[in-house]
């Protein structure tokens, strides 16, 4: 990815080395390992049933997301469409209960943060510019770099949470150690491999705003774990799409060098819950599935890069995924 000598986002707060004052519990009384973005699945049970009776303001929600997204209204309301549950003590974790290695070296850490400094950035003006085609306005995020431990408003998380999204304070975290456990032990190196990562937590951040993880939050509730790991995995690999729709547009700008979309695809493939468990413990177990599996995530991410609209990543009316 051709980034140096680009603009760096002033929206980046290193908080590396700083105490966060002790290592608690998330105030949710859920590690941060169970706090990621978890999503009901939408169809004809029941529990959906029930939960297409929001009266007013549900359907003020479903039609912004329907503007938003390109999608017809009555899809949604017809339980075809959603989006995501959030509450602001939750959070959504790339690698949530999966250990993270040791931290890289200060010279590395430098120049690591002003990659994604200039990432950031670039997310900035792609989804400015989207907004802003859309008749809307973009809240930019804050992305935290930290060290060890942090505090957000969705409690405390370790390095062991690996990069997550926090609605409540609208902020992206990062330990920088994450990217060299990346490169190490899930075999994804390459600076657009880490790119996708940012571009996936920033997808959550617009889900946030455009109203699909606070509405499902409240869905949720009514929800079976079951149908909860379903709903999440639609949600994840809606931002999959959303950080596709970002390559896009960076590509158009002349960012992308040879590689850079086998990099991104390739990372994908290597934190597919299949591809994780089958690494950690020899086997998988697809009811516990909450992110999506390699083909799915790297099918999602591939369907927003050579789309660039963000009405192709509508996870939630897909009957396949």
């Amino acid at each position: 990815m051709r980034w140096r000598g680009r603009r760096k986002s002033a929206n980046v707060d290193d908080q590396r080395g700083r105490s966060s004052g002790g290592f608690g519990r998330m105030s949710s009384g859920r590690g941060l390992g169970r706090g990621r973005l978890r999503l009901p699945r939408i169809g004809r049970s029941r529990t959906a049933r029930r939960a297409g009776g929001g009266g007013i303001g549900m359907l003020i929600v479903v039609l912004i997301i329907a503007w938003f997204l390109g999608i017809n209204p009555l899809t949604l309301l017809q339980g075809g469409g959603g989006g995501l549950p959030l509450n602001p003590q939750d959070s959504f974790s790339e690698n949530a209960g999966r250990s993270t290695g040791g931290q890289v070296s200060n010279a590395a850490d430098d120049e690591m943060k002003d990659f994604i400094s200039v990432v950031l950035a670039e997310t900035e003006d792609v989804w400015n510019a989207l907004f802003q085609r859309a008749g809307g306005r973009y809240q930019e995020p804050t992305l935290v770099l930290f060290s060890g431990q942090v505090q957000s408003a969705c409690g405390f998380a370790s390095a062991a949470s690996g990069p997550f999204y926090c609605p409540g304070d609208k902020r992206v975290y990062i330990d920088l150690s994450f990217y060299d456990e990346l490169r190490r032990k899930f075999e994804a190196p390459g600076d657009f491999a880490q790119a996708y990562v940012v571009a996936h937590e920033v997808g959550h951040h617009v889900q946030n705003l455009i109203g699909v993880l606070p509405e499902f939050n409240r869905l949720r509730r009514q929800m079976s774990k079951a149908e909860a790991n379903q709903m999440s995995i639609r949600v994840e690999l809606q931002a999959d799409c959303f950080a596709g729709v970002w390559g896009y547009h960076v590509r158009d700008r002349g960012l992308l060098e040879a590689g850079d979309l086998e990099e991104a695809l390739n990372a994908a493939t290597q934190i597919g819950d299949d591809a994780i468990q089958k690494r950690l413990q020899g086997f998988v177990v697809p009811e516990s599935f909450n992110h999506g599996t390699s083909e799915q995530r790297k099918r999602w991410f591939r369907r927003g890069f050579e789309s660039g609209d963000m009405g192709a990543c509508d996870t939630f009316s897909a009957r396949t995924l």
